[in-house]
C-alpha cells in the first residue's frame, strides 16, 4: 500500500499498482488518494486523464492503442473480453483489410449491465465464447470476432474485405462463419450471410455450369474429376474435366479470388506438375461460366486443338468419372 503523499514522491509505485499505466479510481482511492485529487489531476493540462467513466491513464499524451484496450478492459470488469475489429487485429488480419477507429468493441456476461461510453461499445451476451488470451488481451475466437465486426458494417464492400481477410487467414472457413452468424443474433447479419451463402455454393454451381458448358464443345471432355498419374505412379492432380486422348486438363478454380494463401500455392504447385509433364491446362474463373460462356467455349477449343497437335503425354487416370 502506498502511504498518504508517498504517491507524489513515488509515482513508479503507482505505475506498478496499475496495468499499462492505466487504473481505476477505486484503486487509486485505495491508496489513500482522494477523489479531489484524483479529478484535479485529471483536469485539462493535468498530467493525467481519464478516458472512461472510473479508469485512469497515469500521463497526459495521446493514449497508445494498448492504453485504450487496457482501459476498456477494467472499465468493462471480469470475464469481458475484446471482440470485433480491434480484436480482428490482434489476430494479426491486415490492418488495410479492416475498418479504422479506435472503437472498442466489448463482450461481457448477460448479467452484468456496464453501458456502452465514449470509444468503448459493451455488448452482454448469453452467448460467451472461451477468449483467447492475445498478449494479456483475453479476445473473442476469430470467427466470432469477424462475424461481430461485419454485424455492424453496413457496406457491402467493407463487410466483404473483412471476410476475404479472415478466411484467407486459413483460420476461418464460409461455413465456419456463416454457422457462428447463425447462433448469434440476426442484427446485422443480412450482408453477411448473402455474401457467405454465395462462396459456399459457388463451387458446386461452377460445376454444374461446366458440365452443361461442355455440352457445346465440338469434344466434349471424357473424364471429369479423375485423378492423373504419371507413369512412375505419382500424383498430379485431379482436373474438373479431362480429355484423355490427348491429355488436356481443365480447371475451374474454386473462387474468383484464393481465400487461402495456401490455395494459391497448391494451384501453382499442381499447375507445375502439370507443366512438367506435358499436360495442357485451361483455367476459368467461376464467374466466367456465367459471364462469358462464349469466350470460355472458345478457350477450349483452342486448347484442344493445341492438344491435339502434340504427342500425348505419358500420364493414365484412375478413379475416373467417365462422361
Amino acid at each position: 500500500m502506498v502511504n498518504r503523499g508517498r504517491w507524489a514522491q513515488h509515482p513508479e509505485l503507482l505505475l506498478a499498482r496499475s496495468r499499462n499505466g492505466v487504473i481505476r479510481v477505486a484503486d487509486l482511492e485505495s491508496e489513500d488518494m482522494s477523489s479531489s485529487t484524483i479529478y484535479a489531476r485529471c483536469l485539462p493540462g493535468g498530467p493525467w486523464q481519464r478516458p472512461l467513466p472510473g479508469i485512469v491513464l497515469l500521463h497526459n499524451a495521446e493514449p497508445k492503442p494498448e492504453e485504450l484496450i487496457t482501459a476498456a478492459l477494467l472499465y468493462s470488469g471480469a470475464k469481458s473480453m475484446l471482440t470485433g475489429v480491434a480484436a480482428c487485429r490482434l489476430h494479426g488480419l491486415r490492418p488495410a483489410a479492416l475498418p479504422a477507429g479506435d472503437d472498442l468493441h466489448m463482450l461481457i456476461p448477460h448479467e452484468r449491465k456496464v453501458r456502452s461510453t465514449g470509444f468503448v461499445t459493451m455488448e452482454r451476451t448469453l452467448r460467451f465464447p472461451e477468449p483467447k488470451m492475445i498478449g494479456d488481451v483475453p479476445t473473442a475466437p476469430l470467427v466470432r470476432a469477424t462475424t461481430d465486426a461485419v454485424r455492424r458494417l453496413r457496406k457491402t464492400d467493407l463487410v466483404e474485405e473483412v471476410l476475404i481477410e479472415a478466411v484467407q487467414s486459413g483460420r476461418c472457413s464460409p461455413s465456419d462463419l456463416l454457422r457462428e452468424l447463425d447462433h448469434g443474433t440476426q442484427r446485422g447479419t443480412a450482408i453477411p450471410r448473402r455474401l457467405l451463402s454465395s462462396w459456399i455454393d459457388i463451387r458446386s454451381m461452377a460445376e454444374s455450369r461446366a458440365r452443361t458448358l461442355s455440352l457445346r464443345l465440338p469434344t466434349p471432355p471424357s473424364h471429369w474429376n479423375c485423378k492423373v498419374f504419371d507413369q512412375r505412379g505419382k500424383y498430379l492432380g485431379r482436373p474438373d474435366a479431362w480429355w484423355d486422348d490427348i491429355g488436356l486438363a481443365w480447371e475451374i478454380d474454386s473462387f474468383d479470388f484464393h481465400f487461402r494463401r495456401a490455395d494459391y500455392s497448391r494451384t501453382l504447385n499442381r499447375n507445375t506438375r502439370y507443366t512438367a509433364s506435358g499436360i495442357l491446362v485451361v483455367q476459368t474463373l467461376p464467374s466466367r461460366l456465367r459471364n462469358d460462356p462464349v469466350g470460355v467455349v472458345g478457350e477450349l477449343i483452342a486448347a484442344h486443338e493445341v492438344a491435339s497437335a502434340r504427342p500425348r503425354p505419358a500420364v493414365r487416370v484412375a478413379d475416373s468419372d467417365a462422361a
